[in-house]
């Protein structure tokens, strides 16, 4: 049984099986070529772009429509959740779950995708797709929309090539977004500034009171409000101005970090690891586990935040106890460790912070953490140093770490040049801990100390252009030389990252 919508051109889209809300509707009829629909959480945005998708690919017999999140696990709960919850079997002729690839009755197609890396978009590089949909736009970066709308065409006579996007603000892709939608200009990195037409951009902007299913629950409105004040904003009132000084503004999912097996896999157990922590009682504890890499190819230096541990959903750990989890989760040979200096100076009735964790972190052969430097203005500076540079790398492991650093933003004058503390940003605090360690290494060693080591490790491989896929790698060009001052590194390493008892500052 074959069941159709109606989505001629200049006609009302309309389905039995989806009612828009008036918000939503507007988003539909819009004429724009690049669209976006949202702004606070919960309008029904993703509802409103897989249907969007569907009725062009009804209005256009034997066109192909794209519907793209920045992750498969992202995909996978929003777009391909509503796809097999609210769309009838019916509908369609089938459907590839392999390729994630819908059929419809009259020839057309939909595909479902992500692109977790910049580069991934460029598998659809010689694809023409009638229409694209990127669900919270905000997630992607200004490149790869850019190369998105090279594919958006369609050889069929009389059809509209058109793309959307739905989004909250903030994320990644905040200041472009709002630049084209919402400011009406050309955002920076936009090449041909001269060539923007805001006529073609239209922002349907909608609330969570647009959403009837969710105006009136007092419990989900609730949970929104109860947010960090510019998560509030952004989310309960769709504020794109909330992020304008957002601090790092060059994260980027995909360049910053990495699927949590591949930094596994590419972690060797002889490289340096440390620990830093965010103690909190009240509000959340943050750990994280961190590795360098050794200066030269194939790592060139670079530091791995490989492991988290975030006590949000359980707040109210003892220091013993969020001790004894830490151990648990350490198997590798911990140097330092890093606490934040509060919790040398707070006390409980028998010791403070400090001290209870480094009994528990003793009798399992850890190190006794030391204070982090609490240089806040310096840390993020050197962690967008980092990012600007791709010497930072965080496993997809850390999803707290990663969800939190692109909402970071500035302090008001005159503190600009710090980060605005909010509740929520304990992540970002813990790794900042870890982080500067890594700096104060670098001031002390010599520069011709770290030429040296990085000729060392180079002097033995070269870089060369894989003929399959095109792509730079580096290859050993003597085997024994490599294995050599690869030998001669480790020893090196070893040598300077044994853990040293330090004697207790404590007087215990």
């Amino acid at each position: 049984m074959r069941v159709s919508v109606s989505a001629n051109s200049g006609a009302p889209r309309t389905s039995k099986f989806y009612t828009p809300f008036a918000r939503q509707q507007e988003f539909h009829d819009s004429p724009a070529k690049y669209r976006l629909f949202g702004g606070a959480a919960g309008p029904g945005k993703t509802k409103a772009l897989l249907w969007e998708a569907i009725f062009q690919a009804n209005r256009v017999p034997q066109s192909d429509s794209l519907l793209l999140r920045r992750t498969f696990s992202e995909l996978e709960m929003s777009l391909l959740a509503e796809f097999r919850k609210n769309v009838p079997r019916d509908l369609y002729e089938k459907y590839n779950d392999a390729k994630r690839v819908i059929t419809w009755w009259n020839g057309s197609t939909t595909r479902f995708g992500y692109c977790r890396n910049e580069k991934d978009v460029y598998q659809y590089q010689g694809a023409e797709f009638l229409f694209i949909g990127l669900d919270e736009l905000t997630h992607f970066t200004l490149k790869q929309w850019q190369f998105l709308t090279s594919r958006n065409r369609c050889s069929v006579p009389g059809s509209f090539p058109c793309m959307a996007g739905a989004s909250n603000p903030g994320n990644i892709g905040h200041a472009w977004v709002k630049a084209l939608w919402v400011d009406k200009k050309a955002p920076a990195g936009f090449e041909r500034p001269e060539l923007y037409d805001p006529a073609e951009y239209e922002f349907t902007r909608a609330r969570l009171d647009d959403n009837p299913i969710y105006a009136n629950d007092a419990s989900y409105r609730r949970t929104l409000e109860i947010l960090p004040s510019h998560l509030r904003r952004a989310f309960l009132d769709g504020d794109w101005g909330i992020f304008a000084g957002q601090y790092f503004d060059i994260f980027d999912l995909g360049k910053h970090t990495q699927d949590g097996r591949e930094v596994y896999e590419g972690i060797q157990p002889w490289w340096p690891h440390w620990i830093s922590i965010d103690w909190g009682f009240h509000h959340p504890s943050a750990v994280y586990w961190h590795a360098k890499a050794p200066d030269g190819p194939p790592f060139h230096g670079r530091v791995f935040t490989y492991r988290e541990f975030c006590t949000e959903p359980e707040r109210g750990l003892s220091p013993r106890a969020l001790g004894q989890r830490i151990a648990e989760q350490t198997k590798e040979r911990i140097t330092e460790i890093f606490l934040s200096p509060d919790a040398f100076a707070h006390r409980t009735a028998e010791a403070s912070i400090a001290e209870q964790l480094a009994e528990v972190f003793e009798s399992h052969d850890l190190p006794r953490p030391e204070p982090a430097d609490d240089d806040r203005i310096g840390g993020w500076q050197w962690m967008y140093q980092l990012m600007e540079g791709e010497a930072w790398v965080i496993s997809e492991l850390c999803p707290k770490l990663i969800a939190c650093l692109p909402t970071l933003v500035r302090d008001e004058p005159p503190h600009a040049e710090d980060v605005m503390k909010v509740d929520g940003d304990d992540p970002a605090d813990a790794a900042r801990y870890g982080l500067v360690h890594l700096k104060r290494q670098l001031v002390n060693t010599p520069k011709e100390e770290r030429f040296r080591q990085r000729q060392q490790a180079s002097s033995s491989m070269e870089k060369v252009v894989d003929e399959e896929t095109g792509k730079e790698k580096f290859v050993i060009r003597d085997m024994t030389s490599f294995a050599i001052n690869q030998q001669k590194l480790e020893a090196e390493d070893r040598k300077k990252f044994v853990p040293k008892r330090r004697p207790r500052p404590w007087g215990r």
